[in-house]
């Protein structure tokens, strides 16, 4: 065993000069704040720390800030914000794409229409039907309460037909939203890219969201910064691969696969096991994001 197993991040704050927080899972529930993560938020910031948001979340910042305000987290409370649909966006923006190249503006959203803001003002055009455009955008699924991957075979067959490329502004494969376990973006990219279709993916683990983290926080040495997520493949995946230390919140995405009560803390076994299984640890592992 290498990691520790902590009741809070009080003991090792200090050991860090800023922190990337993911949100659904570790700062909110897709509801309202977890207990204890604006009281540990507002800790580190009393004690000089800087805090990142980086999240998945298929909406631009500003979107994000004004969601995370309606259940009570307030802007004044982190010092800086990166979405995936933020990195979406700034691809549309500089058209710095493979997928880009030589190609119409004509595009095809696949998710709900809350996703917004990744083409404003950029001249691209949103399309009603597939066959009419030049690229997809994934940005989640309509219904995801009730649909599944699946229910997006015939849009996807129909895509694939037209050789689409699709940019994927949400990498994850679920989210906790309540008590309910829903359907992201990424379980749609994965199946068009099974079918054989081309997919770009924006946000964790890959390797950009932590340079882009980086540079806000304006800190080049990785190992000054402490990433906490809930997530294996992606919080803890990214974090590895930046030379971070990290911390796994177990109350999170892999709460109902351990059959954790709100609170519990997974055990040593539980963390041996998925760490097997995804090939990488954490540095550290806490119920909640509490101090």
């Amino acid at each position: 065993m290498t990691f520790k197993i902590l009741p809070g991040l009080a003991t090792i704050a200090d050991h860090y000069d800023a922190f990337i927080l993911d949100l659904w899972g570790v700062v909110h529930n897709g509801h309202a704040p977890y207990a204890g993560a604006q009281d540990c938020m507002a800790r580190l910031k009393d004690n000089g720390r800087q805090i990142l948001l980086l999240s998945n979340a298929p909406r631009t910042s500003d979107h994000v800030i004004e969601f995370l305000k309606g259940m009570g987290v307030d802007r004044s409370e982190y010092d800086h914000i990166l979405t995936s649909g933020d990195m979406t966006r700034q691809v549309l923006e500089t058209g710095d794409h493979a997928f880009l190249a030589d190609t119409g503006k004509n595009f095809y959203q696949i998710g709900p229409a809350r996703d917004i803001g990744l083409d404003d003002g950029l001249g691209y055009t949103s399309v009603t039907a597939p066959e009419d455009a030049d690229f997809l955008i994934c940005t989640g699924l309509v219904d995801d309460e009730v649909e599944t991957p699946e229910s997006y075979k015939s849009i996807l067959e129909t895509s694939l037909l037209h050789k689409l490329p699709m940019f994927c502004a949400n990498p994850d494969l679920t989210v906790m939203r309540g008590p309910m376990t829903v359907y992201c973006a990424g379980s749609v990219a994965a199946l068009y890219e099974e079918m054989g279709g081309q997919v770009d993916l924006f946000g964790k683990p890959y390797a950009a969201a932590y340079h882009q983290s980086m540079a806000k926080l304006g800190i080049t040495d990785s190992r000054k910064i402490l990433a906490v997520g809930d997530s294996m493949r992606t919080d803890i995946k990214g974090a590895n691969a930046a030379n971070m230390d990290c911390v796994l919140v177990g109350g999170g995405i892999h709460a109902e696969d351990w059959g954790l009560e709100p609170g519990q803390t997974p055990t040593v076994d539980q963390i041996e096991a998925v760490s097997a299984e995804y090939g990488f640890k954490p540095t550290y592992v806490v119920a909640h994001m509490t101090w």
